[in-house]
């Protein structure tokens, strides 16, 4: 049996949790998301692997736990770019758009220490007041044009539909604020790069909101990944409806240069895509909405598999399996945990967020929406440290995104970027 001990950082709260047999450890670890005065703090899970298990019921190269410290450490802080406590840098936030993403965009980002609610725009000025006084921002303005002009206000969240997202995201741009972009950012490359573009010469942030990329189990299967816990990765499938949440695992564990080939098909009630690197591919699959798909995303690697799910496009969990030192001695080569009948190594962490969390809760619209928060602290410190991007998400993978979903949409019938 395994055992392990979790710390949360900051917050002194340990949970000790009995493993599941057959070689596997569970860890549930302290959010990397407290509300707290002092800022985020990230959980930190030290294994201890019981003597009665045998050298070759473990990795040949030992435990991934024992490998990398600190896993869910956020990447900004990790690479000492940023630093934890600048969650409390204060940034004045105007809002465009008041529908549900803004919405629970909003709620966490009250919950941001230098965080100012200052002011919201949207077409029906009737609907900026209603909003404005629900989710406590200091006053609404009658048009997106008088928000972005407004000298009070830093930075500008853009939560209206793709269509609408280049036009809103150019009027804030010129007049010199920062902006957070929902994703997908535009319907197109060209698009893309022309708000960037623009960005670097008003010298201010544009950052695409994938927020996606800032959970800590993200980041815990990413420092894996580096360190070659599960040796070269060869494969990675995901799933989701919309497009841009599936395509942006590639670039995340295969880079952002040009893939070697790009295929799809299919339409908007099931569509799938192959992309092409040199010697390793991203499958992907695009089932339609009214139908029980898995939203799991499986890094695939010579010596282990990482799972990211509950949900892919929002995990709060990782799976991490090893293979065995047993399966090495095989002597056609065939390493893989199925092929020798063996049960892999496996250590599960759980990294739950804020209450709510999970399914959606009274006057919160998605799953795992309080997630949101990871990515307003990441902005907040990034900007504390004078970044224009935030490393989790760089200009770079996202216009290579923006080029894969363009090539991926000629395929498929009807696509939900």
């Amino acid at each position: 049996m395994w055992r392990f001990a979790c710390r949360a950082a900051n917050h002194g709260r340990t949970l000790r949790l009995g493993a599941m047999g057959g070689g596997a450890a569970t860890v549930l670890a302290a959010s990397s998301c407290l509300r707290s005065s002092q800022g985020s703090s990230f959980a930190s899970c030290e294994p201890s692997v019981d003597s009665t298990n045998t050298s070759k019921a473990l990795p040949k190269k030992g435990l991934p736990a024992n490998r990398v410290s600190n896993p869910a450490q956020p990447l900004d802080v990790r690479l000492g770019l940023t630093k934890l406590e600048d969650v409390s840098f204060p940034l004045r936030w105007g809002i465009i758009g008041t529908g549900t993403i803004s919405s629970d965009w909003c709620k966490c980002l009250a919950e941001v220490p230098g965080a100012i609610l200052k002011a919201v725009a949207a077409r029906d000025p009737s609907k900026a007041k209603d909003f404005a006084e629900k989710h406590g921002f200091q006053k609404s303005v009658k048009s997106y044009q008088d928000l972005v002009n407004d000298p009070e206000i830093d930075i500008v969240y853009i939560g209206t539909i793709t269509p609408l997202h280049k036009e809103q995201t150019i009027l804030a741009l010129k007049a010199g604020k920062h902006v957070l972009c929902e994703k997908p950012l535009t319907e197109n490359y060209e698009d893309a790069k022309e708000l960037y573009d623009l960005a670097e010469k008003q010298g201010v942030m544009l950052l695409e909101g994938m927020w996606t990329r800032y959970f800590p189990a993200v980041d815990h299967a990413r420092a894996l990944v580096e360190k070659g816990v599960i040796g070269e990765v060869r494969m990675v499938t995901a799933d989701f409806p919309e497009l841009c949440y599936a395509v942006q695992w590639a670039p995340l564990f295969f880079g952002a240069d040009e893939p070697l080939k790009v295929v799809s098909a299919g339409s908007d009630k099931a569509a799938g895509a192959v992309i092409q690197y040199k010697g390793s591919a991203a499958v992907l699959s695009f089932p339609t909405w009214a139908a029980e798909s898995p939203e799991v995303v499986e890094i695939i690697g010579t010596e282990g598999r990482i799972t990211l799910d509950w949900m892919g496009a929002h995990p709060v969990r990782i799976t991490i399996r090893m293979t065995p030192a047993l399966c090495w001695e095989e002597p056609q080569g065939h390493t893989s945990t199925t092929q020798n009948g063996v049960q892999p190594y496996v250590e599960t962490y759980t990294y739950p967020l804020p209450e709510p969390w999970g399914l959606p809760a009274p006057n919160w619209s998605f799953v795992n929406q309080h997630g949101f928060i990871y990515q307003a602290q990441a902005v907040h410190r990034c900007l504390a440290a004078k970044l224009k991007e935030c490393p989790q998400f760089p200009k770079k993978e996202s216009l290579r995104i923006m080029k894969l979903l363009d090539e991926i949409e000629k395929g498929i019938e009807n696509p939900c970027r």
